[in-house]
């Protein structure tokens, strides 16, 4: 499987952006399975004619939003979504807790309005 990436450099978005999007679309249509190696930012720079920086800065926020994920120096891979959605759950549930307790609330207070956020949110 070949990453085939297109830049119109014609285009108001800017490059990073392009890139950006057409790997996440691609990730999460399931064109890219999770676990595809990702080209390295040089590499797929020199492949796009795009700066270095361009390219980083694209996998950086594909980063941010659970769609890729960096393994130190074993390279750049397509994250599991389930994974990342998880962990971007657990995330926004450390954050409540943490303000919950800062704001007063009791266990039973602050669990009472995850519920009611949960019923309205899923339904009854």
């Amino acid at each position: 499987m070949t990453l085939r990436i297109t830049v119109d450099t014609g285009s108001p978005t800017a490059p990073y952006e392009q890139l950006r999007a057409q790997i996440a679309e691609r990730a999460r249509s399931g064109a890219l399975p999770v676990g595809y190696k990702l080209p390295t930012v040089r590499g797929l720079a020199e492949d796009l004619g795009l700066a270095a920086n361009t390219v980083a800065k694209a996998y950086k926020a594909l980063e941010a939003d659970g769609v890729i994920e960096t393994r130190g120096r074993h390279g750049t891979f397509v994250a599991a979504a389930g994974d990342a959605a998880e962990r971007r759950a657990a995330s926004a549930a450390a954050a409540f807790a943490e303000e919950a307790r800062r704001l007063g609330l009791t266990r039973e207070a602050a669990r009472g309005a995850v519920d009611e956020a949960l019923r309205a949110a899923y339904g009854a």
